[in-house]
């Protein structure tokens, strides 16, 4: 804040007097290794700064100027070699400077709204929803224990990194006259087919040898006709009767096992029975995955072309025409149609599957179309499960009657561990090298909890099977989670050759969402990541917790679909009595629900108190969203929506997101926000190959902007623009192809709908200052005010 004189208004530090506004680009000149730093590709960006005379003072973030005071303080350099020191003035920053420009003072408003007088003050004094049983229990006690065992794995990889560059280092060294060829690292560059995740060079030993390039061989799937395959699932058998029903019962709830066929049958024996002659079949799926893999198979077995008659449409792709009659989706998608068409005329039947999982857009769509059916008598409803909850859901849904389809299962022999486990991933590790070195043919299946405890066992058990020798057979190991390339995970249905076993590495979406044939052996180490909304942080987490007992017996199930098979859960059984939930928590009940609260609203759905949920989320949530989408004037005083928050709702965002996209317009930034907004709805875009986590590192520390994350990503971007969406751009600076690709094509759709709301597209230049207004409209219950009498104290945070 400027220090004036009373009288006169006079500044009385004019040699602190801040830049223009056009004197600050995104870069600032604060990177000069900076991949757009070269004046020859000055026009890459859109804010690159211009030069200044003399040496100017750079703005140091926390860590930097407390290690400048400390080499200072030990008279390695002195107070004129510190970067921020103005020649000019002969001043250095201030440590309470908050900026190079004029501070301001938020004020935020304390008032509550009037239709929310009584209930509090929302995010207060609530408590983070109960997920976990015994939160001193073995298994939540081995859930923290995993967090601590992590961090110590990855410190481990990178010392044996650093000391493995040491080594070649030295190596090169020792070997001068030996003419190095200077573009040896850049060989694969420039080709682009080596697939779009990563150079074949960069990827792990274990998954060159998952992958085509590698040794590993794979057996035929079956030698069964595309209708010798239908006929073979147990649903063929109950196809009149399971017709018939559909055609008595304006509702249904149908009870199948994973495998039993009911996810891609009846939407095609509603098709031959004639239900499509009104309107479009509808199913929904839970996950993104799921939604196109199935829809691929029925265009299969439908003999169409996928996007014709069979179809699907996820959030950002669209994969239908005005000739679909079968369309499989994400249940946030038939969520966003109900929208535009509460009562969902475009559809003559609608199957919610899946519904066991009760996700969130799920729970919702059970009130939205349990109010359908009552205005819409021709509306067909049915609702599948893999679980044995068919009463609770038959009950919802005016005592719908329950539709059973017996599966093929065989008898499972449950093995507990006799004292807990305080490492679950080391137990699973040795369990999978038991089976492999003792147990009878068969192939395995482990339950893990992502990404990085899958990559992890992967490279564990490659690493063993490595060292056990060539006379060992062969262990084939298979990942499962979203990010991996399509092609990948397509391997999991390959049975293995004789002599031959496979090893699925998989997180929870093997319960029920996959059917892998061959499975003899799971391996249960009782543990899944949930999110979990914090009110008093105001932000959703994802955390590892024990499973429930009913998602136990579906991993125990999957040994028993093929044969006689065995389930290995890593828990005692007290800990199964004792410390699981008997079902899972709805995400309704842990999540945030201000997006799906904007969406009621926009809907027309006002009193959401008494929403007909089929389990309530608790009111505390419920008054903290409302809150929330008050104080980002997306609802009015009285709990109506505002013209803003309809316009947030047509988007497919979170809410803050949204505000953030739309205020840009007004602020004269909507490029430069839409690139950023779409880079923040994908995962990492930064890889780190194990063989060269250091060069990557340097890489991403090319593109750091001082401003922030947010900035960063558009400097990614721009760049990646700036060369032509080059592949090999990516392959040379670690960026996720893939992930790049994905938040264009975000981009692209979020522009559409711009443009169809008349909002228009504006560049800031080099106004990084706009960019930071638009984001504090979004976030600016995120901010934090600097406390000047603070102590600093040096710290590493490893983001996982």
């Amino acid at each position: 804040m400027k220090e004036v004189d009373q009288a006169t208004g006079e500044d009385l530090n004019p040699q602190e007097a801040p830049l223009p506004s056009d004197a600050v680009g995104v870069s600032d000149l604060r990177n000069p290794e900076a991949p757009w730093a070269n004046p020859e590709n000055s026009s890459m960006l859109s804010s690159v700064a211009p030069s200044t005379s003399g040496k100017s003072r750079v703005r140091m973030s926390t860590p930097e100027r407390w290690e400048w005071q400390q080499m200072v303080g030990a008279g390695v350099v002195t107070n004129l070699d510190r970067p921020d020191f103005d020649e000019d003035s002969g001043v250095l920053r201030r440590d309470d400077e908050e900026s190079d420009g004029e501070d301001y003072e938020v004020e935020l408003v304390e008032e509550e709204p009037e239709f929310l007088r009584g209930y509090g003050k929302g995010n207060q004094e609530i408590e983070p929803v109960k997920v976990v049983k015994n939160p001193d229990g073995s298994m939540a006690q081995a859930a923290l224990m995993q967090g601590a065992l992590a961090k110590e794995r990855r410190e481990a990889k990178i010392q044996a990194q650093r000391e493995k560059d040491a080594e070649r280092n030295s190596g090169l060294r020792s070997t001068s006259t030996r003419i190095l060829d200077p573009m040896q690292d850049r060989e694969l560059d420039n080709d682009d087919s080596r697939g779009p995740m990563r150079r074949d060079k960069d990827m792990p030993e274990w998954m060159k040898h998952v992958t085509a390039g590698g040794k590993a061989t794979y057996g035929r799937r079956t030698n069964l006709s595309m209708k010798e395959q239908r006929e073979s699932l147990p649903i063929f058998a109950l196809k009149k009767s399971l017709i018939q029903a559909m055609a008595d019962n304006q509702i249904l709830v149908v009870i199948g096992e994973t495998g039993s066929g009911k996810t891609t049958q009846i939407t095609q024996y509603a098709v031959e029975a004639g239900f499509a002659r009104k309107g479009r079949i509808g199913c929904t799926q839970p996950r993104r995955v799921a939604a196109m893999s199935v829809a691929k198979r029925v265009a299969e077995e439908f003999g169409a072309k996928l996007g014709q008659e069979v179809g699907y449409t996820i959030r950002f792709e669209d994969c239908t025409s005005q000739d679909t009659i079968i369309k499989y989706m994400t249940d946030g998608m038939l969520l966003r149609e109900c929208l535009v068409d509460p009562d969902l005329m475009s559809y003559s039947l609608i199957m919610l599957d899946e519904a066991h999982e009760r996700t969130i857009h799920t729970d919702v769509l059970f009130g939205l179309l349990k109010a359908a059916a009552k205005k819409r008598s021709d509306l067909k409803l049915i609702i599948t499960s893999a679980t044995l909850d068919a009463v609770k859901f038959s009950e919802y849904f005016f005592e719908a009657p329950i539709f059973t389809i017996p599966g093929r299962t065989f008898p499972v022999e449950i093995l507990y561990t006799k004292e807990p486990e305080t490492d679950y991933l080391d137990a699973a590790h040795i369990t999978v090298m038991q089976i492999h070195l003792t147990e009878p043919p068969g192939d395995i299946l482990v339950f893990l909890t992502g990404q990085e405890e899958i990559d992890t066992s992967c490279e564990v058990l490659y690493e063993r099977m490595k060292a056990l020798g060539p006379d060992v057979p062969e262990l084939i190991i298979l990942p499962v989670y979203g990010a991996l390339p399509s092609e990948m995970q397509t391997r999991i249905f390959d049975p293995a050759p004789p002599g031959k076993r496979k090893v699925v590495i998989a997180t929870n979406i093997a319960e029920t969402s996959l059917t892998i044939d061959g499975i003899y052996y799971v391996i249960d180490p009782g543990f899944v990541k949930q999110k979990i909304y914090n009110p008093k942080s105001g932000m959703d987490s994802l955390v590892v917790t024990p499973i429930s007992q009913a998602a136990a017996k579906q991993r125990a199930g999957r040994a028993g679909r093929t044969g006689p098979g065995k389930c290995y859960r890593l828990y005692t059984e007290r800990a199964y009595r004792d410390e699981m939930l008997p079902t899972p928590v709805p995400e309704i009940q842990r999540t945030n629900l201000a997006a799906t609260l904007l969406q009621l609203k926009a809907m027309g759905i006002n009193n959401l108190i008494d929403f007909d949920f089929m389990d309530a989320p608790p009111l505390d949530s419920m008054i903290t969203a409302l809150h929330q989408l008050h104080t980002l004037s997306a609802l009015d005083g009285d709990g109506l929506l505002t013209k803003l928050g309809r316009r947030m709702a047509e988007f497919p965002l979170e809410p803050s997101l949204a505000k953030l996209l739309i205020m840009s317009v007004e602020l004269g930034c909507s490029e430069e926000v839409l690139t950023i907004v779409s880079m923040l709805s994908v995962q990492n875009v930064f890889y780190r190959p194990k063989e060269k986590q250091e060069q990557a590192d340097q890489k991403k520390a090319k593109f750091h902007q001082p401003e922030g994350d947010h900035v960063t990503l558009l400097a990614v971007y721009n760049s990646w623009k700036h060369h032509h969406f080059s592949q090999p751009w990516c392959f040379e600076n670690y960026v996720q192809i893939r992930t790049l690709k994905r938040a264009q094509d975000i981009r692209k759709q979020l522009l559409g709908i711009m443009d169809r709301h008349k909002l228009d597209l504006v560049s800031c230049g080099r106004d990084v200052q706009r960019i930071q207004k638009a984001i504090c409209s979004g976030f600016f219950k995120n901010a934090a005010k600097r406390d000047p009498q603070a102590i600093l104290f040096p710290a590493s945070l490893h983001l996982s």
